[in-house]
């Protein structure tokens, strides 16, 4: 091989490139997960040790994936899958969604509405382009993850309901209904990232019945009607006898409104193999797919290929399933069982029963108190405290759209051992005995 004399790049004059981007990309906002982990990661290298509660993600040492999903991997790379699949994914993958779906929810697709994707992200990202133009506007409930951003990328008016605890942090009919006139697009997502919650069947008919309505009155205008995003990525992962609900299964007039993203990211715990779907109308799922070709955002071909044969072995799949959700509450309970044993002894801590996904919703109400005489007067204070005086690491709510400061934080399971939770409660007992009124 010809060997060349390698010309230094500069990497100077970072302010003028940035500069010189589009506008909306530098007014586009990055994660603050992301920026906490780098915080987490600075302390780690300082020899502290952090319980890190922070990652939507799972370690494969405590959370490995399917075997029969794994050796199906190894098998569709021995057979010669590593070509191009089709853009809307392999038919394989697409039928055995479609079956998974009637087995699930109740409600039969043809494999003509199923739309492959390299993770629910895509998927999402799609939905907003295929409801939403520059100026149209989408409800949402805060807290949720990410909504804030896609509405930002779409170019679209963000109209953001603020849930309450009263409600699992779960929007309404009659929240919804003042704003649903203007609306292209309602997301929601269920269970709940970042709380934990689950949406009640009565609640998610109430919301499908009302799409109808506002859809039918549009039919008699000549107006553009109003779609209904519903995220279902976590909703194999329920717990305590909570149930999740389909709108299409509650209400079948919402189906040409409705678009319902699910994967194996989470409940298979396999965030990295990066294969959702997209299942809807036929006609919105073939424009959504002229997208998802354009970007290439479709799964690789040997995780599509092993998902689909994976899918259709309901026993393997039934079996991880209860011994995933085992090792999730498992956790949660353990953090569940420490706020409790807290609160009950008088320190200002409380939580939201966990329903679902892998979150306990973590309330810290010391605003208005001291540590070492400094104020703790937002959320970041309390984050900061709690990161350097007790070694644990969470999300607040202001990740997921929340504006204000409310003492609301997310805790996530699937980075850590029941022993790193049970080990960081004496820690935060003792930073609370700091605390000053």
């Amino acid at each position: 091989m010809l060997e060349r004399t390698a010309v230094e790049v500069a990497v100077d004059r970072a302010e003028g490139v940035r500069a010189s981007l589009s506008s909306h990309i530098q007014g586009l906002v990055g994660s603050q997960i992301l920026q906490i982990a780098a915080d987490v990661r600075r302390l780690q290298a300082g020899g502290r040790e952090i319980c890190n509660l922070t990652v939507g993600d799972f370690d494969p040492r405590e959370f490995a994936i399917p075997r029969g999903l794994h050796d199906g991997i190894v098998r569709a790379l021995r057979d010669g899958h590593t070509n191009y699949p089709p853009s809307n994914g392999v038919p394989e993958l697409r039928r055995a969604v479609a079956e998974y779906c009637a087995r699930l929810w109740g409600v039969r697709y043809p494999a003509e509405s199923v739309l492959i994707a390299s993770g629910a992200r895509p998927a999402i990202y799609a939905s907003y382009a295929a409801a939403v133009d520059p100026g149209d506007v989408v409800i949402y409930p805060v807290p949720s993850w990410n909504n804030d951003h896609y509405v930002y990328l779409s170019r679209a008016k963000g109209i953001a309901l603020a849930t309450s605890s009263d409600h699992h942090f779960m929007p309404t009919a009659d929240d919804l209904r003042p704003q649903i006139g203007a609306a292209r697009l309602v997301c929601i997502n269920t269970p709940l990232n970042p709380t934990g919650t689950v949406m009640p069947a009565a609640s998610m008919q109430a919301i499908a019945e009302l799409i109808v309505e506002e859809n039918r009155r549009r039919e008699r205008t000549g107006a553009r009607p109003v779609f209904l995003m519903a995220d279902l990525v976590y909703g194999e992962l329920l717990f305590r006898g909570a149930t999740n609900a389909h709108p299409v299964a509650l209400v079948p007039e919402c189906a040409p409104w409705v678009i319902a993203l699910d994967g194996i990211s989470k409940c298979l715990a396999s965030t990295g193999l990066r294969v959702g779907w997209v299942v809807a109308h036929p006609a919105v799922a073939e424009r959504m797919n002229a997208l998802i070709g354009h970007v290439g955002a479709w799964a690789p071909k040997p995780e599509q290929m092993a998902v689909a044969e994976f899918l259709a072995d309901t026993a393997a799949l039934d079996g991880f399933l209860s011994a995933m959700r085992s090792r999730v509450l498992e956790r949660l309970e353990a953090l569940e069982d420490g706020v409790v044993e807290l609160r009950e002894a008088g320190y200002p801590v409380d939580c939201v029963e966990p329903q679902g996904a892998m979150y306990l919703s973590l309330h810290l109400d010391w605003f208005g108190r001291k540590l070492d005489g400094a104020p703790l007067a937002t959320n970041e204070d309390i984050r900061c405290a709690v990161l350097d005086g007790a070694g644990i690491a969470m999300v607040p709510f202001q990740a997921f759209g929340l504006a204000e400061d409310t003492g609301w934080f997310r805790l996530s399971v699937g980075a850590v051992t029941v022993e790193d939770i049970v080990t960081m409660f004496p820690r935060l007992r003792a930073l609370m005995d700091r605390l000053q009124a």
